[in-house]
């Protein structure tokens, strides 16, 4: 809606709504919203968010459609999971393992349990399947639409950074000149630490995770597969990461990681070169 009210003429600014909460007096009504927008939007501090393209918001619906079907995924694996543990049949922890256990009951294997049981497995296994099998044309369409945009191969070439990461960022996010620096987009993204510093004393807390809750999650899951490939295979990892993990736990390497990672994004994206690591 933004980028066809821009095409007519109008100069288009969104702000986001805890941004304008701070400006309403009291109450809660359409005049008070217009009134404290109207006075949010003169701030010369004030932050605003890019207006998206048809075309990134048509990315962003494939990203959607597949967070949906892996909630919906990771919902109903948890429900068999604890079904089938009701009648002592335990199933090992990870998607390969519940994805295997879903192709042998569907192959023909039946387990020792009443009529009834065994119909209901077999139904939520096929189900999940079927859920499993989306999700997959999915991840393959987003790896088409990597392969298409140059920037998405830009930001594909980053260590640790995939296809649907790659993508996500760039439907989100596109050029990335509405950020300064690359600071402010980790800032947005939420893995800058908490500021709690007063009296002259710097205290910093965890991650606000005040941003995009969905690129924070695909760069934190991209960096978690980077850091076990670290552990298993040292002789190809970075020294900064192989070093930091000498020193943190493997949770605050991954964060760290990421953190580091959303400024290699930035860059990459506003100077439109692609990633050359710095050699000692």
């Amino acid at each position: 809606m933004g980028a066809r009210i821009d095409n007519v003429g109008h100069d288009v600014r969104l702000i986001p709504p805890i941004y304008v909460k701070p400006y309403v007096k009291r109450g809660k009504s359409d005049a008070i919203d217009a009134e404290a927008l109207c006075e949010a939007v003169t701030r010369p501090t004030m932050r605003f968010v890019a207006v998206k393209t048809i075309e990134q918001q048509a990315l962003l619906s494939l990203h959607r459609a597949r967070g949906l079907l892996v909630r919906q995924r990771t919902q109903l694996i948890n429900g068999l999971r604890g079904m089938v543990a009701e009648f002592g049949v335990y199933i090992a922890k990870g998607l390969a393992r519940v994805i295997g256990f879903a192709e042998d009951i569907l192959a023909g294997d039946v387990l020792d349990l009443p009529e009834i049981a065994n119909e209901v497995i077999y139904n939520l296994c096929e189900h999940l399947m079927a859920l499993h099998r989306r999700i997959h044309w999915y991840e393959g369409r987003l790896k088409l639409v990597a392969k298409e945009d140059a920037r998405v191969r830009l930001l594909h070439i980053i260590p640790g950074v995939g296809a649907v990461t790659a993508s996500a960022i760039m439907a989100s996010i596109g050029d990335g000149h509405q950020f300064r620096n690359g600071r402010e987009f980790e800032a947005w993204l939420g893995l800058t630490p908490a500021n709690k510093s007063s009296g002259g004393k710097e205290k910093l807390g965890r991650i606000t995770k005040m941003g995009d809750p969905y690129l924070r999650s695909l760069l934190v899951v991209d960096m978690t597969s980077l850091v076990r490939q670290t552990k298993s295979h040292p002789e190809r990892a970075s020294k900064w990461l192989t070093s930091l993990l000498e020193r943190k736990p493997a949770r605050v390497a991954t964060v760290a990681m990421a953190n580091k990672t959303a400024r290699i994004v930035w860059a990459v994206l506003t100077r439109n070169q692609p990633y050359t690591p710095h050699k000692a």
